[in-house]
């Protein structure tokens, strides 16, 4: 019998001597340019504008730099944190139903990615935006190209993105980046702040999109672009502000893209399109956002399930598609949100929003399972319409007060979501053979051997509805130097199944109250020690109706709310020009075993456990002129304690690998004004795709290189990128999550021209 383990990490801990030179150096790098920006420079904010700068350097007087008023940042409300890194990275976002918070006044894991970063990376889906931190893995969904992630070892699809903090409202599968001013990323659980998703995943972290608004400069911007091997398309971006006081705002965006990717005969093709309006006045302020988006996948490279495969199979080519031609994926989706914020007092504000999402998909998927360890494969076809509209909204109200020398800022809101899906299908026999190493294209198989529901007008086959109460209390003392967050939240999640008759299957209603606690202790004032205690919650594993070919008295039941439970201890340090953070986390989450409960009779219930333990190290900003990093590390310890009957535990959970690392870099060359390069290194490190740890899945590294040049002219500015990714055309399994694998991108040319005027 294996010893347990109670240290931090686990089995995974690093030796104290390297912990201390990583922590040294982290913290020692960040005090020294800290400081050498200081010497030379002065206090550096970052929301500073150099325009302030420069009207007043002609005069001969003191310089007083100020931020410019769309980036006067106000805690609790929806106003964006400032950015370091050239306007790249911010140190914070929203922190759920707290609002956008700066990372080092909370006691919990945030960072957010701006637009900026999206246009000089030229990412074109979120996966490229969350790939510059090493807590988040990538790949692909079962049996079709929806963009899922992984985030502290836990999954996170695309279902359970939010938008301005409303689950339920943004596109699914895969989301245009045109549509996002910020992609934000909390770690950890996150019941008490967001609510319950209607996918029920985030256990291990959440992500937020933010919605372009006007600044208060008039932007016209105009974008081409190309990918290897034919992709090319346009974006605009046009912003107005009107009235004596810039209160009202017209954000308008649009992007079209289209052509082969440089995977052999897969085509891709986006038309999207979004406007914001707003209003800023001095004791209101609300904001409007429409969008659409048509995306086709066509001859799309599939995942590969392992079937009957005994070892992972090598790599095919990079280039290689094993998908056949005539599988796609078609989805629209069109959503909309209102919000808006009330100041009822100089210290009490009401805040409202409400949101919806129509999302209408068809496609006709493959993907091939592996029959031997050679890499021949069958496939079938599998044709799904799916039909799904959400409702989301949230209210509250936040304040602030004292009692004697301790500071009180309180939260109290609701939320509510509803979901609706309706779908059907048809599925062939798996009668298509080919081999991954040398895939050929047959026609489509056109023998339907299962169906379900009618194809025409899919029956409604699953509902969500998930009410929450919150209340939160921030008490702060000694000029916020301390500070202790307290709150809980009254969850109710309702979920309800249908077969394809339209009877319902299954059914699950239960409320839980999930509580949370956070610290943050200032010691100086550039560094914040932090700790938490957080919750998240979801509709627990449905029960099968048999297991070991005994009656499970429960089977098709939910298993109740699963509560997965996290603890994490933290140091954030920002020195103005660079910042940085090191964390220690464990989670744990429960999983559906099945126990003896009489002679011939089971019972399934949330008796497993699935146990990971990490450590997170980042640090990003500008330590000297012109030169800007921004790197993660991540270590892991995924291991299941309690599986059924002991057949796994202490083994590693599927699809976690143990390290991850991210290091991105930018370089003003001197000399060459307006010159940029870029580089970025991602290496991930071997995973399991099977519960055995039988089937070990590689390492990999990805190296991606690029070029920008700034024209910087005073009118019609100009601004050229261009980039390559894996630029070495590493060929490499990206991922096991889900036990089944997705493969890399292969080698790909981005550029592109934009045009301000």
């Amino acid at each position: 019998m294996r010893t347990a383990d109670f240290s931090p990490l686990g089995r995974i801990t690093p030796s104290p001597r390297l912990l201390a030179v990583i922590i040294g150096a982290c913290c020692g790098a960040m005090a020294l340019s800290a400081n050498a920006a200081t010497a030379t420079s002065g206090t550096v904010t970052p929301a500073a504008t150099p325009t302030a700068a420069k009207a007043a350097a002609g005069k001969g007087d003191t310089i007083t730099v100020v931020a410019a008023p769309e980036t006067n940042f106000r805690a609790g409300g929806d106003r964006l944190v400032p950015a370091y890194m050239d306007g790249q990275i911010a140190n914070g976002g929203r922190v759920g139903f707290l609002g956008q918070q700066d990372a080092n006044n909370v006691p919990f894991s945030v960072v957010g990615f701006t637009s900026k970063l999206i246009q000089d990376q030229q990412a074109r889906t979120l996966a490229d935006v969350l790939n510059n931190d090493a807590s988040v893995q990538s790949g692909y969904g079962y049996g079709n190209y929806a963009e899922t992630f992984v985030v502290r070892g836990f999954s996170l699809n695309g279902d359970d993105i939010s938008y301005g903090g409303l689950y339920g409202i943004l596109p699914r599968q895969q989301l245009p980046t045109e549509f996002a001013e910020r992609i934000e990323l909390l770690k950890g659980s996150s019941a008490f702040l967001n609510g319950v998703p209607p996918g029920g995943t985030g256990v291990g972290g959440t992500v937020n999109v933010e919605p372009k608004r006007a600044g208060d400069e008039p932007l016209n911007r105009v974008t081409l672009d190309y990918t290897s091997k034919s992709q090319v398309g346009g974006a605009f971006d046009i912003a107005r502000r009107y009235g004596d006081n810039n209160q009202f705002g017209v954000r308008v965006n649009g992007a079209h893209r289209e052509g082969g990717t440089a995977i052999d005969d897969e085509r891709r093709r986006l038309t999207m399109g979004s406007i914001g309006l707003d209003y800023r006045g001095d004791r209101f302020r609300t904001s409007l956002d429409f969008g659409m988006s048509k995306q086709t996948v066509h001859g799309g490279r599939p995942v590969v399930y392992l079937g009957g495969a005994t070892e992972i199979p090598e790599v095919p080519s990079a280039t290689g598609n094993y998908g056949q031609k005539w599988a796609y994926t078609d989805t629209e989706n069109e959503f909309g949100m209102l919000r808006g914020e009330y100041d009822l007092t100089d210290s009490w504000t009401a805040y409202g929003a409400v949101g919806a999402n129509h999302t209408h998909e068809y496609g006709k998927y493959s993907s091939p399972t592996l029959s031997d360890d050679d890499g021949n494969v069958t496939m079938s076809r599998m044709t799904v319409p799916y039909f799904s509209d959400s409702i989301s909204s949230q209210a509250g109200v936040r304040g602030k007060f004292d009692t004697g020398f301790v500071k009180h800022n309180v939260n109290v809101g609701f939320s509510t979501l509803n979901r609706k899906v309706s779908t059907a299908y048809t599925m062939t026999a798996a009668s298509v053979s080919e081999n991954i190493y040398d895939p050929v294209n047959v026609g489509e198989p056109m023998t339907d051997l299962y169906t379900g529901g009618s194809m025409g007008d899919p029956g409604v086959t699953n509902r969500v509805r998930n009410n929450g109460i919150a209340i939160a209390d921030t008490m702060s003392v000694l000029d916020d130097k301390v500070q202790l967050t307290a709150g809980a939240r009254r969850q109710n999640v309702v979920v309800s199944n249908y077969d394809y008759t339209g009877a319902e299957s299954t059914s699950f209603d239960e409320t839980k109250v999930t509580p949370a606690f956070g610290l943050v202790v200032k010691p100086w004032d550039h560094i914040s020690l932090y700790a938490n205690h957080i919750e998240a919650l979801q509709a627990g594993e449905t029960a099968g109706t048999s297991y070991n070919g005994v009656l499970v008295t429960n089977g098709g039941q939910v298993s109740g709310i699963q509560t997965s439970k996290q603890n994490e201890v933290g140091i954030k340090a920002d020195y103005g020009r660079v910042a940085g953070s090191i964390a220690l986390f464990e989670i744990k989450k429960p999983i559906g075993v099945y126990t003896q409960s009489g002679v011939d009779s089971y019972v399934f219930s949330n008796g497993g456990e699935v146990r990971n333990r990490g450590l997170e190290l980042n640090a990003f900003g500008e330590p000297l002129y012109g030169v800007r990093l921004n790197g993660s590390m991540t270590w892991m310890d995924p291991e299941m304690t309690k599986t059924q009957d002991g057949a796994y535990d202490g083994n590693n959970a599927i699809g976690i690998p143990r390290y991850q690392m991210v290091v991105g870099g930018e370089w003003d060359i001197p000399g060459l004004t307006g010159i940029t390069a870029t580089s970025k290194v991602i290496h991930t490190g071997s995973q399991y795709a099977d519960s055995a740890n039988d089937l070990k899945v590689d390492s990999w590294t990805r190296l991606d290189l690029g070029m920008r040049y700034n024209m910087n002219l005073p009118k019609n500015n100009i601004i050229w990128r261009a980039g390559v990714e894996n630029v070495a055309n590493e060929k490499y399994w990206a991922s096991a999550t889900g036990g089944y694998l997705t493969q890399g991108e292969p080698r790909q040319a981005k550029v592109s021209m934009t045009v301000d005027f």
